[in-house]
């Protein structure tokens, strides 16, 4: 970017997060945006420093007001209602871009029309659209309560903040469906990278084992009871990695079936050795974009999958996994016994599968995160549109 005097200006940059509490693929999404930003600053709701050690700590981070409340960093999910008005508050006077990296509120900040406003949407806020009912039947009266009078006034307040972004990218067309049904947004699609420095193909040949992999934070939509009941049913080796609130539960249900292991939460090198060894990876979550099936896959392991959502454009069917059409036990078994049959006909190809998965490279992002940033600034700028980058064809 220059100047009047065609001096090279640098860029100064705003990261916004929805909050920085536990680190997670989002905040893997944040990482990477830094490295094509090092010098930006984060504004994000809340930020639990002891729980992101490590991560962000050269980074100028500004918090909203709602960080003075007691306690906010383990409530600020009941805190929606002050959302709007918290990302609202900071001022974004002076920067060139502002990228936003949301999945709640995050995008509704307010910027000058002289500053480019990116926003990377990893899913609209599901608590308001289309998995209100699903909340609203698993929550108590008084939150029903809440949900019922305030939910309106923010589904309002999410629209109308979408319309104020420059420019919308999702990170899989499943997700850019949903941005033009609730927002009625075009967004462009670019597909978050797998993080080859985490999950990559095995250096020595490994042989394959008699078991399947479930990998995973142990949360209620993840469906790990699925891939339980489904092993549990046909006598399957299942190796559960991960943990969350429903871990307990998940080992109450396996509690009568030896070949259930729960192997807890695991370092990178344990979860590569597992996926090396692995038959498969079970995944049973109607994800938004799925990364955990790129992951096994760039380990060169195929992947069965719950056949909607971001995997159904992550994983080829009989290529690189299957499918299962039912988020239900029975469908999910069914897959499995499909999976074996092709497995025995040697369908299946690591090396293909690694390749397929390298598609989705940190390069590639890059390259198109930049040019879909510097294509938002010129046309801010009033500059002449620059020919939008596309991302590459993924064919085996």
């Amino acid at each position: 970017m220059k100047n009047g005097a065609g001096v090279e200006k640098k860029l100064k940059v705003a990261l916004v997060h929805d909050w920085l509490v536990n680190y997670g693929g989002a905040e893997t999404w944040c990482e990477l945006a830094l490295d094509i930003y090092p010098d930006a600053d984060i504004y994000t709701l809340v930020y639990d420093k002891k729980k992101l050690k490590g991560h962000f700590e050269k980074s100028r981070i500004y918090t909203s007001g709602v960080q003075k409340i007691p306690f906010a960093t383990k409530l600020y999910t009941k805190l929606l209602s002050f959302m709007p008005a918290a990302f609202e508050s900071f001022d974004f006077s002076g920067y060139d871009l502002v990228i936003c990296s949301s999945s709640s509120c995050a995008k509704g900040v307010i910027t000058p029309p002289s500053t480019a406003q990116v926003a990377y949407v990893h899913t609209p806020m599901r608590y308001a659209w289309d998995l209100f009912f699903d909340y609203r039947r698993r929550s108590g009266f008084l939150t029903r309560f809440f949900m019922d009078r305030w939910m309106p006034k923010i589904r309002l307040w999410d629209y109308v903040s979408a319309q104020r972004i420059d420019k919308v990218i999702a990170n899989s067309k499943y997700i850019a469906r949903r941005i033009k049904k609730f927002w009625n947004r075009d967004a462009q699609v670019i597909y978050s990278p797998v993080n080859e420095r985490r999950f990559y193909p095995s250096a020595n040949a490994v042989q394959k084992q008699d078991f399947y992999v479930f990998f995973s934070r142990l949360v209620q939509y993840k469906r790990a009871d699925i891939a339980i009941e489904a092993c549990a049913s046909l006598g399957k080796k299942l190796v559960v990695i991960g943990g969350g609130p429903q871990e307990k539960a998940l080992k109450k249900l396996a509690a009568a079936n030896k070949n259930i292991i729960f192997a807890g939460r695991a370092s990178d090198q344990e979860v590569r050795d597992y996926l090396y060894k692995a038959r498969a990876l079970i995944f049973c979550a109607e994800e938004d974009f799925g990364l955990t099936p790129l992951e096994a896959q760039a380990c060169g392991t195929p992947v069965i999958a719950f056949g909607k959502g971001g995997a159904t454009e992550t994983v080829v069917e009989n290529k690189t996994g299957v499918f299962f059409a039912e988020q239900t036990a029975e469908s999910c078994a069914a897959a499995i016994y499909a999976f074996e049959k092709l497995e025995a006909a040697k369908t299946f190809d690591s090396k293909k599968i690694a390749a397929h998965a390298k598609t989705f490279s940190r390069e590639r992002f890059i390259k198109e995160f930049k040019a879909a940033c510097q294509e938002t600034i010129d046309a801010v700028q009033g500059k002449p549109k620059s020919d939008r980058i596309k991302s590459p064809k993924r064919s085996l």
